[in-house]
């Protein structure tokens, strides 16, 4: 199973009237987690669009627990739980700094051929950089 974690400040425009995160702002977290998590690996988004490969979401949950707030710093674990092939399912938990799960997620997402729409497998410069993370 390949985990990352990224740290992320909510800002004053992230929140609500009621001065708590807007729900459709953790849509927005889980996509940082997204990238940081592959920067990480020493592979970028950018460099897979540059190849023609998009990654649209397919599938997003996501259960709220306790609300985050203005400048609270939150931890972001985000988890590959199995090997992906044409799909990729991560899985998320968000905590404040008192370690309190305030969000679990789950987004699937496809790799697709950016100019007709079309699922393809995951690109091998990926495949060998996440495939370490899940041998048995």
């Amino acid at each position: 199973m390949f985990q990352h974690e990224v740290k992320l400040r909510v800002r004053y425009a992230d929140t609500d009237q009621m001065g708590f995160v807007y729900y459709g702002n953790y849509a927005a977290f889980y996509e940082v987690a997204r990238v940081e998590s592959f920067r990480n690996l020493g592979f970028s988004y950018k460099n897979l669009e540059s190849n023609g490969i998009g990654m649209p979401v397919l599938h997003m949950q996501s259960s709220y627990h306790a609300p985050a707030r203005y400048d609270d710093l939150l931890k972001i674990i985000i988890k590959i739980p199995e090997m992906p092939r044409a799909r990729i399912r991560y899985e998320y938990e968000i905590y404040n700094e008192e370690a309190q799960l305030l969000n679990t997620g789950e987004t699937t997402l496809a790799f697709i051929n950016m100019s007709n729409g079309r699922p393809v497998k995951m690109p091998e410069n990926l495949k060998a950089l996440i495939s370490t993370y899940f041998k048995n």
